[in-house]
């Protein structure tokens, strides 16, 4: 295993051999199981923001039952010994050094680890999982559910993998004690769905637009009517009003602030904010709400967010779309993943290049199908990530996760490659490298 405080040689190698070998379509798996014995996985830095809400699993793969502890656990966290969930607030910033625990009957292991209690938070590549790329427009609370099940039952929360995060189609009308968006009847219950999905050890993501409408034709952030209210169009109707085109447009009228206390009230922990083209000044207006809300949440700009903005976008979010939409073609994939290098200076820790989510397992904007990149090319997809330092974000459906793709998404000195505390790649015409701490 790779020392996430030392040199990723061995993972950077490992990354090289999958992206060259050629298997033919019967490639067999190459990354063993995670030994029975204790091992903790994961970054070795985590960032939060003074007095906010501190959460964070430990995570380690092994035989269980485990019992976890922290040696120099800070005045203010404390720790679920049998599941390894640190929680609590820190109040001033600065930086703690401790060393995570884990133990079973056949071993235990330790990890060096620091907690950065400061303005930067993300501070290594957000990973999890997307409802857009599998279920598109027929999300529903019910599969968001399934899919958290099966990140934890899989073990992919073992590894890493944190959020479960929620795309369009979930927004109903506005009300509430903020007047911000409510869950149609899809999510009856976000915040008792953001409760069972913390209970799991996950966090939570949620999907919003500064325009009247969302892409799949729900209820944005804004409106041309002072109380929100808002109808929704039909895909063909369009109307300009004040030289914008509706219902595609930003309204008169912005509730970003509402909806940002709304999600911190519900426990929401990332933000997908989505519409093009981005520009700064809906991007600082909604980063200003989520500093003020009293959450950390990840924010996400989406899509095909401008060069020329790139240090915008760097000062504003913590991470930026750099392309349109990805499709499980090796076209697509290799498209976008070698083409990053002018977006490399942009990225470090606290704010990622973000090339899209990963189209591996079974994929299909609303039918699920298995992804149609052969294994070769989803063994470069899953390495070129991770040398990119890119969230890492899944959009297969988790409960239906066969052993290949299983295995790709497990190989923990692959994921410390994208997990480095670094943050930086070099990518070259002949050679793609990463530096490390």
């Amino acid at each position: 295993m790779v020392d996430m405080n030392g040199p990723c040689t061995l993972a950077a190698c490992l990354v090289i051999v999958f992206a060259l070998q050629v298997w033919g379509a019967d490639a067999p798996i190459l990354i063993p199981k995670p030994p029975a014995t204790p091992w903790i996985n994961g970054p070795g830095i985590f960032g939060v923001r003074p007095n906010s809400p501190f959460i964070y699993r430990i995570p380690a793969t092994g035989q269980r039952p485990m019992e976890f502890s922290v040696e120099n656990l800070p005045k203010g966290l404390s720790i679920d010994p049998q599941t390894g969930q640190m929680s609590g607030k820190l109040m001033e910033p600065r930086e703690f050094l401790v060393t995570l625990r884990a133990k079973n009957s056949l071993g235990s292991a330790q990890k060096r680890f620091k907690i950065v209690v400061g303005e930067k938070i993300a501070l290594t590549p957000p990973m999890g999982w997307n409802s857009w790329n599998c279920w598109g427009g027929r999300v529903s609370a019910e599969k968001v559910l399934l899919s958290a099940r099966g990140m934890v039952n899989s073990g992919l929360i073992d590894h890493g993998w944190t959020y479960i995060n929620i795309d369009d189609a979930w927004q109903g009308k506005r009300g509430g004690e903020f007047a911000a968006i409510q869950g149609n009847e899809k999510f009856p219950d976000m915040k008792g769905l953001c409760d069972q999905l913390h209970a799991m050890g996950l966090k939570v993501g949620i999907y919003s637009t500064p325009w009247t409408t969302s892409y799949a034709r729900y209820i944005g952030g804004s409106s041309e009517n002072a109380d929100g209210s808002w109808v929704k169009p039909t895909q063909d109707k369009r109307s300009i009003i004040n030289k914008k085109i509706l219902p595609w447009a930003i309204g008169k009228y912005h509730f970003t602030d509402n909806d940002a206390r709304q999600w911190a009230a519900w426990g929401i922990d990332y933000l997908k904010y989505d519409w093009n083209p981005i520009e700064t000044p809906e991007t600082e207006e909604m980063e200003r709400a989520l500093r003020h809300c009293g959450r950390d949440i990840v924010y996400s700009l989406s899509n095909h967010a401008p060069f020329e903005g790139a240090a915008d976008w760097a000062r504003l979010s913590n991470a930026w779309r750099t392309t349109g939409d990805i499709r499980d073609t090796w076209q697509s994939v290799s498209g976008i993943g070698f083409s990053q290098d002018r977006w490399a200076p942009f990225a470090g820790p606290g704010y990622w290049n973000d090339p899209d989510m990963l189209v591996v397992g079974m994929v299909g904007w609303g039918t699920p199908h298995p992804t149609k990149l052969t294994p070769d090319e989803q063994y470069t997809h899953i390495s070129l990530w991770c040398l990119l330092s890119a969230p890492l974000l899944l959009g297969a459906d988790l409960d239906k996760l066969d052993d290949f793709t299983l295995s790709l998404l497990t190989n923990d000195e692959v994921l410390a490659v994208n997990q480095d505390s670094l943050g930086k790649d070099h990518p070259s015409s002949r050679l793609w490298v990463k530096k490390s701490m």
